[in-house]
């Protein structure tokens, strides 16, 4: 049950209450916006989109027992446009824009939570770091995290209302293409730890460059709670230069590249693809303090981007009150996600799926885990979206790298990817072959043709790109038996 009213959402968004069989004062069970989930004595937003509209569904979910239907056209709009009845309607709350009626509810419900909330935010990494944040936090509290990808104006929104009295704390991932998203975000969640992972190339398009992404990421700032901290990764040459938050000054993290940094990461062993064992210490630390100087983690995931990655959950965990063994334990409890560099064995092969998106940065670091691996390594590219006028030279930059590197064979996949053959084509070397295709599809067909004769014997092959590339498609492909390394 949620600590909400009829009554009360109706006026937080604004909106015109009609009652029809329900209680004003009657608390509601959960807010959604897809049909299907809702529960009885719950709320659903009718939402018109391109496709589907949701108004279509209000008969189905009064029949699912819903307390109240919020909707922006009335029930004679819907009648006439879709043959619903009248009379087939519960209660409903009539607003004219049912996608702001949703933040205008989040951002009330938030204001009754008296629970502490991490936002994060950054170019490459937010997920993994919630994960690390979340299961480190989890040693000692309950505590909410966003579902798959529900980082936008919907999906925050969607996981503020899912937080209960149980719950004592919510990782809340906050991901942004323009300006004046993360200010709208940041009003609905008023976060209490600020957590930014990185400043990368991403979203360009928008964003235009670094410094535009930096501007558009520290709107994270502008409803960060009174007594608010601030986390921010030392290494990142942008992040660094924030010295001072409305009179807060920042915890840092990171490896120790920069002075300044609280939790370093040192002696930091890579076990490859099969992740790293580090030591955490903690640095410019007063002489009275009590805490230990450090202690030593494991990290499942590979890549020494994941150890930077559990510095900072263990920061956050530090400063919400954790001990030493709690931080350690919560570390390695964490495992990969479908999309973002999960481990598949395949026969003879070994999957990094890391289709989930991609951009300039994040690929790089993909390469760089690949080239972990102690077998033949195979990159599967496709296009990565919103990089702006640059599109051409940062495609071509990461065909380059990919040979440099020593990748044993890079297939490149969508028409943006022509650039990454081509400079690949330039600096391959030796035994490197570089095959493209333009198409998702054509390249589908030839791995059903039999995808064993595109690739070596035992390669371990990463599988990367925007997710608007839909790459999970090919994980399907190679994966008709996958078994989770």
């Amino acid at each position: 049950m949620m600590n909400l009213t009829i009554s009360e959402i109706a006026n937080a968004c604004h909106g015109r209450l009609v009652l029809q069989g329900a209680d004003e004062n009657q608390k509601v069970t959960s807010v959604v916006l897809d049909s299907r989930k809702v529960t009885e004595g719950g709320v659903f937003l009718a939402t018109p989109g391109e496709r589907v509209d949701g108004h279509s569904f209000i008969q189905a979910v009064f029949e699912q027992k819903a307390a109240l239907v919020i909707c922006q056209k009335t029930p004679e709009e819907v009648a006439a446009e879709q043959g619903i009845p009248q009379d087939h309607w519960g209660s409903y709350c009539l607003v004219e824009n049912t996608l702001d009626a949703l933040k205008e509810l989040a951002e009330y419900y938030r204001g009754k939570l008296d629970i502490p909330i991490v936002g994060i935010t950054g170019s490459v990494g937010k997920t993994s770091t919630k994960e690390f944040i979340a299961t480190v936090l989890a040693q000692k509290y309950q505590v909410l995290k966003n579902e798959g990808n529900f980082n936008n104006e919907i999906g925050v929104p969607l996981t503020l209302l899912r937080i209960r009295e149980e719950h004592d704390a919510a990782v809340v991932e906050m991901g942004i293409s323009d300006f004046g998203e993360m200010h709208r975000l940041s009003k609905m969640v008023r976060p209490n730890y600020c957590v930014m992972t990185n400043i990368g190339q991403c979203h360009l398009e928008n964003l235009k460059t670094r410094d535009g992404i930096l501007q558009a990421k520290s709107e994270i700032f502008d409803f960060m709670a009174e007594d608010g901290e601030i986390i921010l990764n030392g290494d990142d040459d942008k992040l660094s230069t924030i010295q001072e938050v409305n009179g807060k000054k920042p915890h840092y993290f990171g490896l120790g590249l920069n002075d300044g940094e609280e939790i370093v990461a040192k002696a930091v062993i890579s076990k490859g693809l099969w992740g790293s064992e580090a030591i955490l210490v903690r640095e410019n630390r007063r002489e009275d303090e009590q805490k230990s100087r450090g202690f030593q983690i494991s990290v499942s995931l590979p890549g020494a981007h994941m150890v930077i990655n559990a510095a900072c959950a263990a920061l956050v965990g530090e400063l919400m009150g954790l001990e030493d063994q709690e931080i350690a334990r919560g570390i390695a409890e964490v495992r990969a996600s479908a999309g973002r560099g999960r481990l598949l064995r395949v026969g003879s092969y070994t999957l990094i799926d890391d289709c989930y998106n991609a951009n300039p940065v994040s690929t790089m670091a993909a390469l760089d885990l690949l080239m972990l691996s102690d077998t033949e390594r195979t990159a599967i590219l496709g296009d990565m979206f919103e990089l702006g006028g640059d599109s051409d030279q940062m495609h071509a930059k990461v065909g380059r790298y990919a040979m440099e590197i020593g990748v044993d064979r890079l297939i490149c996949v969508g028409k943006n990817s022509l650039h990454m053959y081509e400079e690949a084509c330039k600096y391959r070397s030796g035994t490197q072959s570089v095959m493209y295709f333009e198409t998702k599809e054509e390249f589908a067909k030839e791995l059903d043709g039999g995808w064993y004769g595109l690739l070596g014997i035992a390669d371990t092959i990463l599988i990367k790109a925007s997710r608007g590339m839909h790459f999970e498609d090919l994980i399907q492909i190679f994966t008709q038996e996958e078994k989770p390394a």
